[in-house]
């Protein structure tokens, strides 16, 4: 009987896999390998070998022959398992099986601080995120809407990512994910606040920058939307520590009286209504809360050193509220807030 040529490497292909899953990479832990475009086969081989992936070159090329991988490696970031065997290796490279990364961003966080969290968990570059995330065009044609850059729609989340994401593809999917978790609901509610919802991420900002405890974001915002409503200025230390961060690349833990002085449009102490946009990434809880506030008379709020606030209806109260915190605070040791 005549063998074809197909049914022959058939055959030859069998034989060759029976024979490499005895054959186990040399590496006793996983290894990341990375392969770029346009390396021929045997570089791609010699990378592999180097890392201790596979064990012979030789026989290595010989099945990726057989199978016809050696013309169509996919460029990338592979992680290969510990004794994985050529065959598998080949498998991966054929389907383009890159490693994967996942990246976890809290909430509230800046640009520039989610661009510090991906230089050292993704390797890239500070000023090519903040370059990406700044870029106002860009996230006007992705979120739908005129915005100065993707500050606030930078979806706070986990993030399952190829190990070889760049900064605009990054951006792009964090953006793309406040996009999917938007609610159709909450466009409705916006028309009966009067809220764009640029201004609503806006506040929901400054609400997740000033909450600590979860259960008073409503009565945060409730606080915020009564001084709103009346003209007072929000007076939101978030927005004078986001005004600073522009300016000095990072954030200040604490400010001082002077600080309160700082000229930028983002300073809430010395400009009335809402800042020109976003503070940093609220989380959903934030959203939420600045869209149902809580009905109340409060107009001040001040911190306890356990992070919970006192709040007040008048300015009395509030001074009464703040002189009470220090002396507890002295009498504790520490310093009042």
């Amino acid at each position: 009987m005549k063998i074809s040529p197909a049914l022959r490497r058939s055959i030859a292909a069998s034989a060759l896999f029976a024979l490499s899953v005895l054959a186990c990479g040399t590496s006793a832990q996983s290894a990341r390998v990375i392969l770029p475009p346009g390396a021929s086969f045997g570089a791609v081989t010699d990378s592999l070998a180097a890392h201790g992936v596979i064990d012979n070159r030789r026989w290595f090329k010989l099945l990726a022959r057989i199978r016809g991988i050696d013309r169509s490696v996919h460029a990338g970031v592979y992680e290969f398992p510990a004794g994985v065997s050529e065959w598998a290796v080949l498998g991966m490279l054929a389907k383009g099986k890159k490693a994967a990364l996942r990246f976890t961003v809290p909430e509230g966080l800046t640009i520039q601080e989610v661009a510090g969290l991906a230089s050292q968990r993704l390797g890239i570059p500070e000023d090519s995120f903040v370059a990406a995330a700044r870029d106002g065009k860009a996230a006007s044609a992705i979120l739908g809407m005129q915005v100065p850059s993707f500050e606030g729609f930078l979806r706070p989340e986990t993030y399952v990512l190829p190990a070889d994401v760049g900064a605009r593809a990054l951006v792009r999917v964090m953006a793309e994910g406040f996009n999917s978790a938007w609610q159709p609901a909450w466009d409705t509610r916006l028309k009966t606040l009067n809220m764009s919802r640029l201004e609503l991420v806006t506040f929901a900002s400054i609400v997740e920058g000033g909450a600590r405890a979860d259960d008073e974001r409503e009565m945060i915002a409730g606080v915020y939307r009564n001084r709103l409503r009346i003209g007072m200025a929000l007076q939101a230390d978030p927005t004078v520590q986001y005004a600073i961060s522009l300016k000095r690349g990072r954030r200040k833990s604490r400010l001082f009286e002077k600080d309160y002085q700082f000229n930028s449009p983002y300073n809430t102490y010395l400009n009335p209504g809402l800042p020109p946009g976003p503070v940093n990434s609220p989380s959903r809880r934030s959203l939420e809360a600045s869209l149902y506030p809580a009905d109340v008379k409060y107009l001040y709020f001040v911190a306890r050193p356990d992070g919970r606030h006192v709040f007040s209806r008048t300015y009395s109260e509030h001074l009464r509220a703040i002189r009470q915190i220090r002396n507890a605070g002295r009498r504790g040791g520490s310093k009042a807030p």
